[in-house]
């Protein structure tokens, strides 16, 4: 029944050979990459209006020098993030860069800064989106918050674990819905501005106050909140290895599209804000203010808002296939717990959007959906990744000298000092807004990653076999009346303590490795010749990438193939952490297959234990 369950919710498991289908063309791509970025549209221009609004009408003129230096900003910002798609075609966008190019800690800034930007993404996504649906039915209001948790965790996290290709099949429409009602809201009402007898700004909405310390301030922090627009803009450069060759072309290609679209309904929402001179309404969105405005309350409003709440709930889907594949580059490193790089049977990295999850619904929780003070820990992050990655693709290219290497030094390094300068004004401007949670948060996640690899490191040190070892002299079996097996899932000094001891109680030992794939296979069997052993190595090969179940069948026609009354004693060899914390970065494989055999009849499951110092 279980198994009923899972398959319904999850689909069937998919084969490793099935990972190349996963890969995503472009007008897919679009769909699954700029969700985040197009929907900012939906908050973006907002957040400057209300800055102006709220601190009184006589700075609403600035609103337009705010929108051109965004615009500008978000041109720099395109060019630079398709240097990265080209200079690092493996993915990881900033983390990866930086890594190459500038070393450890700016590395870690980038990572941390991206984790923040990820979940801040999908709980101001999520959020926005209910506000949407609330702008609209405002008999919701109430429910609010279980609303963001049902579609984060029953919507969003449900078919991101059902792999790629499923959620770009489930998000692809609503997105092209989304740019098409846009698009249309911008010509009808640049239509009616341009035809109508009222001039197309009207006076409240380009009266401007003398430049004073105070109105310095205010358009700062409007900048800062516009800066929103550009969030999900790095997402295609994390994401390269997913596309269909070539890989980094089209990644750059769909980059320029994202853009080139963001651009012109950014600026174009914002001018018929500036027109109609739009001014906060308390739970009703300015978008909807606006399609209330130039189509009344018909059907394409509720067709504008519905596929606005869909874009603004989608647009977290970014971050679905932006922090988990990062997250398992961080594993591989060493910097955050292995399982996080191991894909799941639908080929998507599950463990780690189960922990996107989990921190985006804490957030949404603890701020009880606020989008305003939701964005004010927004756009610290994502800056401060944008500026790292320039300064690491600096690096790249004066190394590299290549073709046009100075333009491409120039370019990235004035978008480094622009997006530097931009970290700067967001840090004061939003500082007492909460932009100083991020800024202790950076520093914090850097040590948690700091203390996850020096861990794995002690474990690595103290498990490496030695060569002089690795021709050990394993002796006569001692005699035994059971058949002991032994699942072997690398050769470490820990496999050898467990085959000295299986020795002692038995002359039938047999070790057992699953292959998670050819290729690992091989390498662990090239390892277990070097031993030279007396003991063969059985190798089991699993495709879909499973380890328990392949086990258990194993022994089980092991047992169908002895005697009644022999026993089959399983070793399980675990090194012991020496601090609680530890274990939490290691899988508990070796927990889940001792409780799955305890029910198996004439089956002695054993743990061998080895304890670490460090």
């Amino acid at each position: 029944m279980i198994k009923k369950i899972r398959r319904m919710l999850f689909g069937r498991p998919l084969h490793n050979k099935e990972l190349t289908h996963q890969k995503l063309p472009r007008w897919k791509a679009l769909s699954i990459f700029s969700s985040d970025a197009l929907s900012s549209v939906g908050y973006g221009p907002e957040q400057i209006a209300l800055t102006f609004a709220l601190s009184g009408l006589l700075v609403y003129g600035y609103f337009s020098y705010v929108l051109i230096a965004v615009l500008i900003l978000l041109t720099v910002v395109t060019i630079s993030y398709a240097q990265v798609a080209r200079a690092n075609p493996g993915g990881g966008g900033s983390y990866s860069v930086a890594l190459h190019n500038l070393g450890e800690y700016p590395a870690l800034i980038a990572a941390a800064s991206l984790f923040a930007d990820y979940v801040l993404t999908v709980a101001v996504s999520v959020s926005s989106g209910t506000a949407a649906l609330i702008s609209a039915f405002p008999s919701l209001i109430e429910y609010e918050i279980l609303i963001n948790l049902a579609v984060l965790f029953g919507i969003l996290m449900l078919i991101n674990m059902r792999g790629v290709q499923e959620s770009a099949n489930v998000f692809v429409i609503p997105t092209y819905l989304f740019i098409v009602g846009i698009l249309v809201l911008i010509i009808f009402g640049l239509y009616q501005a341009f035809t109508s007898s009222a001039p197309l700004l009207p006076a409240e909405s380009v009266v401007r106050a003398p430049l004073d310390w105070t109105v310095w301030f205010l358009v700062l922090r409007a900048f800062a909140n516009g800066c929103s627009s550009m969030t999900g803009i790095e997402a295609i450069s994390n994401g390269v290895p997913t596309f269909r060759q070539p890989e980094v072309l089209n990644a750059i290609t769909t980059t320029y599209w994202m853009s080139s679209i963001l651009g012109v309904m950014t600026a174009g929402i914002s001018f018929l804000i500036l027109h109609q001179h739009l001014l906060p309404i308390e739970n009703v969105t300015m978008l909807s203010q606006l399609t209330e405005s130039v189509f009344a309350r018909n059907w394409f409003y509720y067709y504008i808002q519905i596929s606005t709440m869909l874009i603004l709930y989608l647009a977290a889907n970014t971050s679905y296939n932006g922090l988990p594949p990062l997250l398992s580059l961080m594993a591989r490193d060493g910097y955050m717990p292995r399982y996080l790089g191991n894909r799941g049977e639908r080929l998507s990295f599950s463990n780690g959007i189960i922990l996107l999850s989990g921190m985006a619904g804490i957030l949404i929780y603890v701020f009880r959906g606020n989008v305003e003070h939701l964005i004010s820990l927004y756009a610290v992050g994502v800056f401060l990744s944008f500026t790292i990655a320039q300064m690491g693709l600096v690096v790249h290219w004066y190394r590299k000298r290549g073709q046009q290497w100075a333009t491409r030094v120039a370019i990235n390094a004035f978008g480094a000092s622009i997006t530097g300068l931009v970290v700067l004004i967001i840090a004061v401007s939003k500082f007492s807004d909460g932009a100083w949670i991020v800024l202790i948060f950076i520093p914090t996640m850097i040590y948690i990653f700091k203390l996850i690899r020096i861990h794995y490191s002690d474990v690595s040190e103290q498990l490496r076999l030695p060569k002089e070892e690795l021709t050990a002299n394993f002796g006569e079996p001692r005699r035994g009346k059971n058949i002991v097996v032994i699942p072997v899932a690398t050769p470490t000094r820990i496999v050898v303590e467990t085959l000295h001891y299986a020795q002692m109680i038995s002359k039938d030992v047999i070790a057992v490795h699953v292959a998670l794939n050819e290729e690992s296979g091989q390498k662990v069997e090239e390892q277990w010749k070097q031993w030279q052993p007396d003991i063969p190595l059985t190798m089991i090969y699993s495709p879909y990438r499973l380890t328990i179940t392949p086990l258990i069948r194993f022994i089980e026609s092991l047992r169908k193939e002895t005697n009644r009354e022999d026993i089959i004693s399983v070793l399980i060899s675990e090194f012991q952490t020496k601090k609680w914390w530890h274990r939490l970065l290691h899988n508990q494989t070796g927990l889940i297959l001792r409780t799955r055999l305890i029910l198996q009849e004439k089956v002695v499951v054993s743990t061998i234990p080895y304890h670490l110092t460090k």
